[in-house]
């Protein structure tokens, strides 16, 4: 099939999960045979001098990244403006593959991508396929409080009920998508996210330095790594953290990674007197984050909310114990007392008799982690992920025009 994705992340221009889940996608279709376009961008805060719109193949995919028109647009503070002006960008780039290609299907990837996805679909006259990531009412539990998150929200509407198919990576997601947007869960697909373990192999060399330098004394060490944001519950796994402390004496936690709330999450571990057990590393590259994995006792998950939560098949396929909240998709990821341990969102103390039980019987925690590194060839294996993708766009047909009007917006939590 002749497949044209669009989305807003593509290596080595990644925010979270969703570049890395295109990326992988994209690569395994042109590895079975399908002819991919992905239209992405450049890097924010480039322009078309500094990152020129460029098309070159990579990894058997054709990709064409679109520079920034010359508007003084940023995303940080312009962040429907910035996205409507890539969106005119990725337009005009694939209406000029109109003179020598056409797709199949249009394959759009997060709201973001909707203006020009839905023009294109329309442009080809070919099905437009979207995956929804994740949801704006889902990222702020429920609340759409603020005129930005109507706008956002309004726009993920629009691509659910506009899209001839759905896909989303999990059927917690699927569940909240048919809610949130007013579809039929039957016509959503759950096609989870994916890893490659033999990217997670480490020196043991490695995994010795890392654990001098972050267990000197030879300590429990604990981990967490992703986004630094308010969902992703981190301020659970400090207040936790001096209960595990009293039972396991000398613990620390690396927290690895960015976000807008590193300054405050920083202050929250001030707070529970923990400051000095716990190392805010930062971003670390794929080898260091490798080493500090493969060195830690146990991965702790605290999220809030979790589409899918693909850094608990990172920690699967390095072969650590995790410890994981049942949010979204990452109670579908981990199952509890068998590829690891699980609490319920918000449960401070929860996470605290989960970590402590890792602790207390490294044996158990070995063998819940090689459980869930099994099953990592059965159920996230990319190549049945992408085999499953090609069975949506086969299946997908266009539907017959329908004028949409504006969403309502709740006054009050959208999920009640």
């Amino acid at each position: 099939m002749r497949v044209l994705m669009l989305s807003w992340e593509y290596p080595p221009v990644v925010v979270g999960g969703l570049g890395r889940h295109v990326h992988a996608v994209a690569t395994q279709l042109a590895a079975q045979g399908h002819e991919v376009v992905v239209l992405c961008r450049q890097p924010s805060g480039s322009d078309a001098i500094t990152h020129p719109t460029s098309d070159a193949v990579s990894e058997g995919v054709r990709l064409i990244r679109v520079g920034e028109d010359p508007a003084h647009l940023v995303f940080e503070r312009d962040l429907v403006a910035w996205t409507l002006a890539m969106g005119h960008a990725m337009t005009r780039a694939g209406l000029a593959l109109l003179r020598s290609w056409k797709p199949d299907v249009v394959h759009a990837h997060d709201w973001l991508v909707t203006h020009p996805a839905v023009a294109l679909a329309e442009a080809f006259s070919v099905p437009l396929v979207a995956t929804v990531h994740a949801t704006e009412a889902g990222r702020h539990s429920g609340w759409l409080s603020q005129v930005l998150n109507q706008q956002v929200h309004s726009v993920e509407w629009w691509l659910a009920n506009r899209a001839d198919s759905l896909i989303t990576c999990s059927a917690a997601m699927r569940t909240e998508v048919a809610h949130l947007f007013e579809v039929e869960p039957s016509g959503i697909t759950v096609l989870h996210n994916g890893i490659e373990p033999r990217r997670w192999k480490v020196r043991p060399a490695e995994v010795a330095a890392a654990r001098e330098k972050y267990s000197p004394h030879g300590d429990p060490l604990l981990l967490f790594f992703g986004r630094l944001e308010w969902e992703k519950g981190v301020q659970d796994l400090l207040a936790a953290l001096p209960r595990i402390r009293r039972a396991h004496r000398g613990t620390r936690l690396v927290v690895a990674g960015e976000g807008s709330h590193t300054a405050w999450l920083a202050e929250q571990a001030r707070k529970h007197k923990v400051r000095r057990a716990v190392d805010f590393v930062g971003h670390l590259s794929d080898r260091e984050l490798r080493a500090v994995l493969a060195a830690a006792d146990a991965v702790v998950l605290p999220s809030k909310y979790e589409p899918f939560g693909i850094v608990a098949l990172e920690a699967a396929a390095a072969g650590t114990p995790l410890v994981a909240s049942t949010a979204g998709g990452l109670g579908e990821v981990v199952r509890d007392g068998d590829t690891g341990l699980s609490f319920t969102p918000g449960d401070v103390d929860g996470i605290g008799v989960a970590v402590r039980s890792v602790l207390a019987d490294p044996a158990g925690a070995a063998r819940r982690a090689r459980a869930a590194k099994t099953r990592l060839a059965t159920d996230f294996d990319w190549a049945k992920i992408a085999a499953g993708t090609v069975e949506v766009y086969r299946n997908a047909s266009v539907k017959t025009p329908v004028v949409l009007g504006r969403p309502k917006i709740a006054t009050g939590n959208m999920f009640g």
